[in-house]
C-alpha cells in the first residue's frame, strides 16, 4: 500500500482513503463512522461451553459491524504478512498442518496464553496493524475501534484472528529462531504453542515466558503439559505418536453411535438413549465428527463408508 498521504488528512483525502479500501459504499461514510462512535452497541456478549467444563465468552458482532469487519478482513488484514510458525486463520493452514512437524517426536510441550485475546490491547493494534507509515492517523484509529472492544481485541469478530497472528508476528520469529539453533520444532495455533524434539522443559518456558511478558502477555501454567512417548501426545485434537491419527476413544464413539444408527434407525436410536436433540441436528453433528476423522485420514474406508450411510 502506498504512503501517499500525510499522517494528518483532510476529510476528503480521509474519504478518499476510505474508500479505496472498499469498507463501504459511496456515500454512506455516516455510518461508518456512526458504528464507530458507538461500537459497544454493536455487539452481543454470549457464552459457549467448551470441552472442560468452562465457558468460552464471545462478543459477536451485529449484521452491520460484521460486514464491516469483514471488508477490514479481506481488503486489509489478508495482505499483511504473518510468521510461518502460525498455523491458525491461514488459508492452507489448519490443525492438521499444526500437527504435522510434532509426528514421532520424543518428547512434547504445550504450553498456553492465558486470556490471549483480552491482552491484545488498542495501542499495539493501532502500532502493529495498522501502522502510521500506511494509515493517516484518523484512518488508523477509527480501523482500530472498529476491531476492538473497550480496549482490547474480541474474541467472536471476524477481525480478531487475523490481528492475532499479525499482532505475534514477531513473537512467533524469536521462539521460532531460538528453537531452530537448539534443534526444536515450534508451532503456534492461536494460544496454544507446541514444542517438540529432545526438549527441556524449564529452559523453553522461562524464555516463552520471558517474551510474552515483553508484549503483556502470561502463559496459564494450569494448561502446560510435557508428553513423552510414554503419553498419547494429542496436539489440537490429533494424536500425532507415530503418525497422524485421531484418538482411539474418539473413534469408538463414532463407532458405536454408527451401530445404533443402521441396527436401529436414527430416530430409534435417539428415543432409546433418551437423547433430546432434532434428527437433523443429530446427522449433522455426526457427520461433522466423521469428516474430522476423514481429514486427518481421507484413505479411511470404515470411515468412508459411515459418512456415505448418514450423507
Amino acid at each position: 500500500m502506498a504512503n501517499k498521504y500525510l499522517i494528518y488528512c483532510t476529510k476528503e483525502q480521509e474519504q478518499e482513503f476510505l474508500l479505496s479500501l472498499q469498507l463501504i459504499e459511496k456515500n454512506t461514510f455516516q455510518t461508518l463512522y456512526s458504528v464507530s462512535n458507538h461500537i459497544e452497541d454493536h455487539y452481543e456478549y454470549l457464552e459457549i461451553p467448551k470441552k472442560d467444563g468452562t465457558k468460552r465468552k464471545l462478543m459477536v458482532p451485529d449484521p452491520l459491524l460484521k460486514k464491516i469487519q469483514k471488508n477490514i478482513l479481506n481488503h486489509i488484514l489478508y495482505g499483511i504478512n504473518t510468521s510461518t510458525y502460525a498455523k491458525a486463520y491461514k488459508k492452507g493452514n489448519n490443525i492438521i498442518t499444526n500437527a504435522l512437524p510434532h509426528v514421532n517426536q520424543p518428547k512434547i510441550l504445550k504450553l498456553d496464553i492465558k486470556n490471549f485475546f483480552n491482552h491484545i490491547t488498542f495501542e499495539q493494534i493501532k502500532t502493529t496493524v495498522f501502522k502510521e507509515e500506511y494509515f493517516p492517523e484518523s484512518i488508523a484509529t477509527l480501523l482500530t475501534i472498529l476491531s476492538t472492544y473497550h480496549g482490547y481485541l474480541p474474541q467472536g469478530a471476524p477481525t480478531s484472528p487475523a490481528i492475532s497472528n499479525i499482532i505475534l508476528k514477531e513473537f512467533d520469529e524469536i521462539i521460532g529462531a531460538w528453537c531452530h539453533q537448539k534443534q526444536i520444532t515450534y508451532t503456534r495455533y492461536c494460544d496454544d504453542l507446541t514444542f517438540s524434539g529432545n526438549i527441556e522443559k524449564k529452559e523453553i518456558i522461562d524464555f516463552v515466558q520471558t517474551e510474552l511478558q515483553k508484549m503483556g502477555f502470561q502463559l496459564n501454567h494450569k494448561k502446560t503439559k510435557l508428553l513423552t512417548k510414554k503419553h498419547r501426545q494429542i496436539i489440537t485434537g490429533i494424536v500425532v505418536n507415530e503418525h497422524l491419527r485421531a484418538p482411539r476413544n474418539y473413534r469408538k464413539e463414532i463407532r458405536k453411535q454408527m451401530y445404533y444408527c443402521q441396527k436401529f434407525g436414527i430416530e430409534n436410536h435417539l428415543k432409546y438413549h433418551h437423547l433430546d436433540i432434532d434428527i437433523e441436528n443429530y446427522k449433522k453433528s455426526l457427520k461433522g465428527k466423521i469428516l474430522f476423522v476423514l481429514q486427518i485420514n481421507p484413505n479411511d474406508q470404515e470411515f468412508k463408508n459411515y459418512l456415505k450411510w448418514i450423507s
